[in-house]
């Protein structure tokens, strides 16, 4: 029975994806070696390292040979690596040409290869989601462009803004990791193959030949010098996913306390049970923002755990090396799981408008102090403005009045608005929404396909 959520027959779906365990599955993994077995036979044939009739053969045993996992196992155990078990099966299903499998090649050749096969199908993976999620942000910052809210710093209400320039911030977090993935490919997709001690000496000449055909049949690229103990593209790969699930987590946030009774501006999509209680019938907990948060916090651990790992011993490492098996499948399972969760949650978010106007109004204008202090400044000049509008403050907050009414008792705002009716418009959090409205355009405006996009 599986002991892991990311395997889990219970909370597998909730940490992570079926598309992305499949990518990580055992099975998956050995096609990999194989895969990578069998690209290296057809690069020695086409270098005419190898005959080409073993070649055929170790593609053909590779396409047809039922792997034996109980005993795959069993030597993995003994040796403490997969790939001699595996060129055992292998040697022996091409039968003749069996002797020709691994031809000059070392264990961790093998298994980086297939783990940058992996990580490519990952990345893959990574890359629809976030695009899917950054049109879902896309949709709702245009649909709330101007819908107000109070905007909080250190927890408190601090100026209006639009709920629509909340989700372009969480936009271009998005958009920003999409530019990181497509840049960090070709620093992360390289081929491995270098034998024993990284110079190719088994093969003599021909092993850079070898080294460059086996890159392209996999299409991968030829790395500009052994990587076998510079693990800086996968400690990438994986400290990209610390950032993609930090700022799912910093939504989640956002989303869980926006979604607290007191707040109540947004709501999870309904599902009936979702979200339920096993004593309080009213209870509708933000399940999916939860399960964001915690999958970044295991991966952040996994990032730390990759650039520990890249402190490797001379030309081949001990210790350090295994530790990737651990965080890199179970980083992007997780990243997986949480893109999931993420566009489940704001595919549906409901919005409640009126209760952020609602909560706008909770500090009887105080939030738009600024706002009144500002329009009074060029008539009393800044600082007086400053004064005036704090005493003003402290008055409604000890009488517990509307900033508004406060003011229009003091002639000195009166006469430098122009008016109570221009004292009640600035005192309107509506009123005072500064450039929100267009920053939510210029971010829509920098995403491919739209108009004035880079």
């Amino acid at each position: 029975m599986p002991s892991t959520v990311t395997e889990s027959l219970i909370f597998r779906d909730m940490f992570g994806t079926p598309a992305m365990r499949a990518v990580f599955a055992d099975e998956a993994l050995v096609r990999r070696y194989l895969d990578v077995e069998v690209a290296l036979a057809e690069a020695e044939a086409a270098t005419m390292i190898i005959p080409a009739e073993a070649a055929a053969a170790i593609a053909e045993a590779a396409r047809t040979m039922r792997i034996d996992f109980d005993r795959l196992r069993h030597e993995t155990e003994i040796t403490g690596y997969p790939i001699l078990p595996i060129v055992h099966q292998l040697s022996e299903a091409a039968g003749t040409a069996g002797g020709y499998v691994h031809w000059g090649a070392t264990t961790q050749d093998i298994m980086d290869t297939a783990t940058v096969l992996q990580v490519r199908a990952a990345l893959d993976l990574v890359s629809v989601d976030l695009v899917e999620l950054r049109d879902i942000l896309a949709q709702l910052a245009l649909r709330h462009r101007d819908t107000p809210m109070a905007g909080r710093t250190h927890l408190q209400q601090a100026l209006p803004i639009t709920f629509g320039y909340k989700v372009a911030v969480w936009l271009s977090m998005i958009q920003r990791h999409i530019e990181r993935l497509d840049q960090m490919r070709p620093r992360v997709l390289l081929g491995q193959f270098a034998g024993a001690a990284g110079t190719l000496a088994s093969l003599g000449a021909d092993g850079l030949k070898v080294q460059a055909a086996l890159c392209a049949l996999l299409g991968l690229a030829r790395p500009s010098a052994t990587w076998h103990v510079a693990r800086d593209g996968l400690a990438e790969a994986v400290s990209f996913l610390g950032p993609v699930t930090g700022s799912l987590a910093k939504i989640a946030t956002d989303v869980m306390l926006m979604m607290a009774t007191e707040f109540g501006e947004v709501a999870e999509p309904f599902v009936k049970g979702r979200g339920a209680s096993s004593t309080m019938p009213q209870k509708r907990n933000p399940i999916s923002s939860e399960l964001m948060l915690a999958a970044a916090k295991a991966v952040r651990q996994h990032v730390a755990l990759m650039l520990d790992g890249m402190v490797q011993d001379l030309e081949r490492a001990t210790g350090p090396w295994h530790a990737e098996w651990i965080a890199i499948p179970e980083s992007f399972i997780l990243t997986a799981g949480a893109l999931a969760q993420a566009k489940f949650m704001l595919g549906g978010l409901i919005v409640d408008a009126e209760r952020m106007r609602d909560n706008l109004a909770l500090s009887g204008g105080l939030i738009v102090a600024e706002a009144v202090m500002m329009a009074a400044a060029p008539k009393l000049g800044r600082q007086r403005a400053h004064d005036v509008v704090y005493d003003a403050c402290r008055s409604a907050v000890t009488e517990k009045r509307h900033l508004a009414d406060i003011l229009i008792e003091v002639p000195e705002i009166v006469e430098a608005l122009g008016g109570a009716d221009a004292i009640r418009h600035h005192c309107d959090p509506a009123n005072y929404l500064g450039l929100a409205p267009q920053m939510v355009d210029h971010m829509l405006a920098q995403l491919p396909g739209r108009p004035g996009a880079r």
